[in-house]
């Protein structure tokens, strides 16, 4: 498969039938290519986690290339969707990574979302591109020819960030500090590896910003939320931050209810920045209108940007929006950015490779703050960094707070061990 990816680059050869003379003696024109552009898009659709926890990549990618193909798809071919199902295992999703490349022989995975992708090397090693997939693990900062949906800086050369280490920033929890004078701060998080990894991340950007940090871990299979609600009660955290699912964050968000913890503001992650929060938290009306949501794309809610107006009218079927769909349209249409560029010489592995390797600064139409890929030898000591913020309030949702290109900090860069 690598051999015939990198032969065919980015051209193909014609058909003899393309060379016969038309009647008046003249080369008639080459037929227009009208075979389907088959990509791949890998999913925990079931998983340890719950039934939809990693499905809003999917869905929105989804979305996006049902209304490219109507529209006519790129140049005039259709995208055609081949979903695996890895189950959240390791096993599962190798067999998903056989399945799509090997077998359906896809240009180009989308919009990965996977609990344990342990097959991106091999991914990687058949020269796939891996375009816009969610950062669950150290994936998409050990191997090339994988791209995740925030970018990266590592080398990807094998060896996870920089000798075995990722780096990330302080740039939210300066926010906090800055616009609401937030001292103290609690982390929750899994004893799965994953989380752990990020809460470890989290505590340390944390001190490293003046916090007074209280962690708490529950256990991924039984969690003792109420306990963890009063330990952080009792310690005074008026910010709380997580790293785990949308579920679980609505048993903490009820556990805090029920012993009466008050905080300032209880930040979660992009992945429960979801359209359902009055009825997730319906048990916790008080937690409810503190939560906080920050990421590194346009809330899905700014429908007074033409890219957000787009993608939310072309999921009105969906019952629910998030930012992960907003996430998983915007890799989508990334792929169909590279593949376009690639159309007048035949769209290959290799060319849209070569696309995504030069796509510094890509937004996806504003949906995304500027997207990098740079192998530095070094890990960097510091980064200007944005991000957006939104806040919950019962009856307007999800509401922006101030512009995401402008919500801007100087910060320390810092290491952990995924």
């Amino acid at each position: 498969m690598v051999v015939l990816a990198l032969s065919a680059a980015c051209g193909s050869r014609l058909p003899e039938s393309d060379f016969e003379h038309g009647d008046r003696g003249t080369p008639s024109a080459p037929a227009a290519d009208r075979t389907p552009v088959r990509v791949g898009i890998i999913t925990s659709a079931t998983s340890p986690v719950g039934g939809s926890a990693f499905t809003g990549p999917r869905d929105g990618a989804k979305a996006f290339f049902d209304r490219l193909n109507a529209r006519g798809g790129i140049d005039g071919r259709p995208v055609e969707v081949r979903e695996c199902d890895d189950g959240g295992s390791g096993v599962g999703n190798n067999e998903c990574v056989h399945e799509l490349i090997d077998e359906d022989d896809v240009i180009a995975l989308v919009a990965t979302t996977a609990l344990d992708y342990v097959g991106a090397s091999r991914v990687s090693h058949a020269r796939v591109p891996d375009i816009g997939g969610q950062p669950i693990g150290a994936a998409y900062d050990t191997h090339p020819h994988l791209y995740g949906i925030y970018g990266s800086l590592a080398p990807r050369d094998g060896t996870t960030g920089w000798d075995g280490k990722q780096y990330g920033g302080t740039e939210v929890y300066r926010y906090f500090k800055r616009a609401h004078g937030a001292r103290t701060a609690a982390v929750v998080s899994y004893n799965q590896p994953a989380s752990a990894a990020y809460a470890r991340l989290v505590e340390r950007g944390l001190k490293a910003e003046g916090y007074k940090v209280v962690t708490e871990q529950v256990d991924f299979a039984l969690p003792n939320f109420r306990a963890a609600a009063a330990d952080l009660k009792e310690q005074g955290a008026d910010l709380v931050f997580d790293a785990i699912d949308s579920h679980g964050n609505a048993r903490l968000c009820k556990a805090m209810d029920d012993v009466g913890a008050e905080v300032t503001a209880k930040v979660t992650n992009v992945q429960n920045w979801t359209s359902t929060v009055a009825e997730d938290y319906k048990d916790s009306p008080r937690c409810r209108n503190a939560l906080w949501a920050t990421g590194s794309s346009r809330n899905h809610q700014d429908t007074d940007q033409d890219a957000v107006r787009e993608f939310r009218d072309a999921t009105k079927g969906l019952k629910a929006h998030s930012q992960w769909q907003l996430e998983g349209w915007a890799a989508a249409r990334w792929f169909t950015d590279a593949a376009t560029s690639c159309a007048a010489q035949g769209i290959t592995r290799a060319c849209v490779d070569d696309f995504m390797n030069r796509s510094q600064g890509y937004t996806a139409d504003g949906l995304l703050l500027p997207v990098r890929f740079e192998r530095l030898a070094e890990p960097p000591k510091s980064r200007r960094t944005c991000l957006s913020v939104a806040r919950w309030e019962d009856g307007r949702g999800w509401v922006s707070q101030g512009d995401m290109n402008s919500t801007c900090f100087e910060v320390p860069q810092l290491s952990y061990q995924p």
